[in-house]
Order: C-alpha cells, then sequence, then structure tokens
C-alpha cells in the first residue's frame, strides 16, 4: 500500500455539490463510481437542502435508498456509520463532539481524532 493510493473502489463516496459541479456530480461522477464498483454514493445538496443516498443492487446500477422514519441514514458500506439528515442543515451546525457522543464515541476516543 502506498500513501495516497487506493486499489480498487472506495467503500463510500460523498459528493458536496456546489453550483459549478452540478451536472458533473449528479451525471458523470455519478455514472463513474457506479461503474468503478463503489458500492454506496451521497450526495449533499446544500442549494436545495438536499441529500440523496445511493446503493448499487445486485446489477451493479445505483438504486435510490430511503431515509428511515426517525430521519437517520444508516451506511450499508460501513456498518456502525449512520447520520441525521437534520444536522446537515441545522444552523449552526451541531458541534463535532455533540456528534461523537451520539454515535457513542467518548472523550478518549475524540482526543485521538
Amino acid at each position: 500500500m502506498e500513501p495516497n493510493y487506493l486499489d480498487g473502489p472506495a467503500d463510500l463516496a460523498v459528493e458536496i455539490i456546489s453550483p459549478g459541479s452540478r451536472g458533473l456530480d449528479r451525471g458523470e461522477k455519478h455514472f463513474e463510481y457506479e461503474l468503478s464498483g463503489v458500492p454506496e454514493y451521497w450526495i449533499v445538496d446544500p442549494q436545495r437542502g438536499e441529500t440523496e443516498f445511493y446503493l448499487r443492487d445486485k446489477d451493479g446500477i445505483y438504486r435510490l435508498q430511503v431515509v428511515g422514519s426517525e430521519g437517520i441514514y444508516r451506511s450499508r458500506a460501513l456498518p456502525g456509520l449512520w447520520i441525521k439528515v437534520d444536522w446537515l442543515w441545522q444552523r449552526p451546525l451541531p458541534p463535532i463532539l455533540t456528534i461523537l457522543k451520539e454515535w457513542g464515541w467518548s472523550k478518549s476516543h475524540s482526543s485521538k481524532i
């Protein structure tokens, strides 16, 4: 393994859309990640206040996932990783230590970050 080198597809790709990259992120990158085997793809669109979560199905095609009734999306590619979608649109954003606490991290964990 070399520094800054990934052998094979990432487990998860997250794109934050900016006005100038909307077509690239929703089109070309979406298709490239799907084709290269990235199992999970998240799109965060601050301008529209929307978040989309995609998983590759058995045929290798991304399918839009539904956020749970409690407003939480749970990653399938990275078990244990979840996000309250409302966190992304809160102003001010929630403090990172608050999020880490909800994820079950203790202060000893957070001091190692």
